[in-house]
């Protein structure tokens, strides 16, 4: 595949501060056949923080282009790539930490932009406790040293922080500290979602990236340019069981980001959909 490839052989520059390419690269690769150079002359951190003494300006998809631009700046390349992710509830119930990841492919010189995107279950927790053992059973349910710890005084809006705490000795005294500068007598502890800092963040980069990888690697079968991928979804399959629409789509639309050419495939091997798609059936 990667001979295929219009990048194969080309640098790319991937922005980042936080060890990122160690799962980027070798999809890219592996895929491409291109040479991901890693640039880490700027500090991301100025263009929002998860620990939310830099607020996030953009939208997360915009962040991730900005990166993506300004390591091709950095670095003279007209190929660039940046990653961006978010955390809150999971879109289904809302009740489970969830992280959504973009991961941006810029070509300056063929004027494409191609968004490889990946979300699961978030290793994403606080506690505000005044006691060290409390704070050592939190550990080691957030799967410390592997995912890291910071800790701040009182609450989680105090500016005062320390990050990457990845050792009991250093957990003891960063708690330590912090209940001795708070003012009531709390410390404010949660999860390091920097990527290096974070194995499950990591774990959903690298599903973004291999979305990336395969997005590039679909040419559109007119023009052969990279990124011809599924647009929309359209149609409903119908039930197995009674017949009924359900929310399985039938036809998929893919679509070129160059020309005007696009193409309805079946979404599905099946011609009907589990009776468990259908609200009938499964209400």
């Amino acid at each position: 595949m990667a001979q295929e490839s219009i990048y194969f052989g080309k640098r790319v520059a991937l922005l980042t501060r936080h060890f990122k390419e160690r799962v980027i690269q070798p999809v890219l690769h592996e895929a491409l056949g291109c040479i991901v150079e890693t640039i880490r002359d700027f500090d991301t951190d100025s263009l929002g923080t998860f620990t939310r003494e830099i607020p996030r300006q953009s939208t997360q998809l915009q962040v991730a282009c900005e990166k993506a631009r300004l390591g091709m700046d950095i670095s003279g390349l007209s190929l660039g790539m940046a990653s961006e992710g978010s955390f809150g509830p999971d879109p289904m119930v809302g009740l489970i930490p969830w992280n959504v990841e973009v991961l941006v492919f810029l070509d300056s010189e063929n004027e494409l932009e191609v968004v490889g995107t990946a979300q699961g279950k978030a290793n994403f927790a606080h506690l505000l406790t005044d006691n060290l053992k409390e704070a050592q059973v939190f550990a080691s349910r957030v799967n410390f040293p592997e995912s890291h710890l910071v800790v701040r005084p009182e609450s989680e809006k105090d500016s005062r922080i320390i990050k990457g705490i990845s050792s009991d000795d250093d957990l003891a005294e960063a708690l330590g500290w912090a209940i001795r500068e708070s003012s009531n007598g709390f410390a404010f502890i949660e999860t390091d979602v920097r990527a290096h800092a974070n194995p499950t963040r990591m774990a959903v980069i690298a599903q973004a990236a291999e979305d990336l990888a395969a997005r590039l690697s679909s040419l559109c079968p007119k023009c052969a340019t990279p990124g011809y991928w599924i647009t929309k979804r359209i149609g409903s399959l119908p039930c197995a069981n009674c017949g009924t629409p359900t929310s399985e789509p039938a036809t998929d639309v893919y679509a070129c980001l160059k020309c005007a050419h696009t193409e309805l495939r079946e979404a599905s091997d099946d011609a009907r959909a589990d009776a468990g798609r259908c609200q009938l059936c499964n209400p």
